[in-house]
């Protein structure tokens, strides 16, 4: 079975004055960590809302800096329960991501699709 995780890191950007700055430096300093090993992981700011609904910016910034929220999305192939995949997902992305805090935010089985090409 495959399984798609999807999993929220806090990333810290330094020297920032906008929300959209600290969005696009922190995309690509997460990019810069997981590529070429991770090349895979879809990076993407974080939808984040508060208990009411009311929609949240993905970047907190006070002082010119700011801790902004990503989704990381990856496929972990041949796992046998969710439970696996999440704790590759997190191992294979926190091993880049040194001290940035992650958070799994979900897990969903892949549909297996069948090649009828294959044998022929």
């Amino acid at each position: 079975m495959d399984c798609r995780v999807v999993v929220e890191a806090a990333v810290p950007v330094y020297d920032v004055e906008t929300a959209d700055e600290a969005v696009r430096i922190a995309i690509s300093k997460t990019g810069e960590m997981l590529n070429p090993d991770l090349n895979h992981v879809e990076i993407d700011m974080a939808h984040r809302e508060t208990e009411s609904g009311e929609e949240l910016p993905p970047a907190f910034i006070a002082a010119d800096e700011a801790l902004v929220a990503l989704e990381l999305e990856m496929t972990v192939f041949n796992v046998e329960r969710e439970e696996h995949a999440r704790r590759i997902a997190r191992k294979e992305i926190g091993m880049r991501l040194d001290n940035i805090p992650l958070k799994t935010l979900s897990t969903e089985v892949v549909p297996e699709t069948v090649d009828d090409e294959q044998d022929a």
